[in-house]
């Protein structure tokens, strides 16, 4: 007993020092982003961890208020696109998962098995294809040139964890619905889709940050600056101040803050979302 007990002491210790190593690693480039924003450069250089002294909050009201960079802009163009790409997702998933979970054809298995192979191959090797076809359809420089694609490699997941949930439904809720008078489209959308809202919130959760980080997809895409989501904006703005570290920091410090408030307001709904589904499917 007391070998076991000491055994589960230190798993525990070494669990709790992994943990703790894991947020430093994390939580120190944070830190650094966020205080080097508040600092001169010349307090930079001097002395890069420790806190501001004096704080200067010049540069953060600056890019707040548009007299410096585009933050604003770039900010609405990263909400359209994502939002663009959660709905896409999300109602494309919806219908896809419910057929492939619900109906009984002969393609079904092989056209579920094809949709996950889009979580086999990543963007990049999309690359060329991707740019003659969105060139061929007039999509480039356009958001919703970035939308579509963002949308296509985001389905495998929807789709994967709907079609469980969908297939675990017992049949005796949809033979009661039909003799309620619902048909296969009353069902979905009457008990099927509320049934799913966790799921459908911690899919659209995981989209839109996935959206919000992407800077592959709009760096093919775009052209214009005025189109530039945040990630191509923090790009053009290290171009244009490339020795103003201070600037550059509190720039990178205003495009993560709706990402981790996303991830902050919503991470009961992600983890209720991911365990539903791992349990339904």
């Amino acid at each position: 007993m007391k070998s076991m007990s000491g055994e589960t002491r230190l798993t525990q210790a070494v669990r709790y020092l992994i943990c703790a190593i894991m947020v430093l690693v994390i939580a120190v480039p944070l830190y650094i982003s966020i205080m080097g924003g508040f600092k001169s450069m010349g307090q930079l250089r001097a002395e890069p961890v420790g806190l501001p002294h004096p704080w200067y909050a010049d540069q953060y009201a600056a890019m707040l208020s548009g007299k410096l960079g585009s933050f604003w802009r770039e900010l609405s163009n990263s909400l359209i696109v994502g939002l663009g790409t959660v709905a896409v997702v999300a109602v494309v998933g919806t219908f896809a998962g419910y057929a492939l979970g619900r109906l009984r054809f002969r393609l079904n298995g092989l056209l579920y098995g094809y949709f996950q192979l889009g979580l086999l191959f990543p963007l990049a090797v999309a690359i060329l294809p991707l740019y003659l076809e969105l060139r061929g359809l007039h999509l480039l420089d356009t958001r919703i040139g970035v939308i579509l694609p963002q949308a296509a490699f985001g389905l495998a997941m929807m789709i994967m964890l709907l079609r469980g949930f969908f297939k675990a439904i017992p049949n005796e809720m949809e033979e009661a619905a039909a003799i309620d008078g619902y048909g296969t489209f009353g069902f979905l959308f009457r008990i099927v889709v509320p049934l799913s809202t966790p799921i459908l919130a911690t899919v659209s959760v995981l989209t839109l940050v996935s959206s919000w980080n992407n800077f592959f997809t709009p760096l093919l895409v775009l052209n214009s600056q005025k189109r530039f989501t945040l990630p191509l904006g923090v790009m053009d703005f290290m171009g244009e101040h490339a020795a103003d570290w201070n600037m550059i920091l509190a720039f990178l410090t205003l495009a993560m803050v709706p990402a981790v408030l996303i991830y902050v307001l919503c991470q009961r709904y992600i983890v209720a979302g991911l365990a539903a589904g791992a349990i339904k499917g």
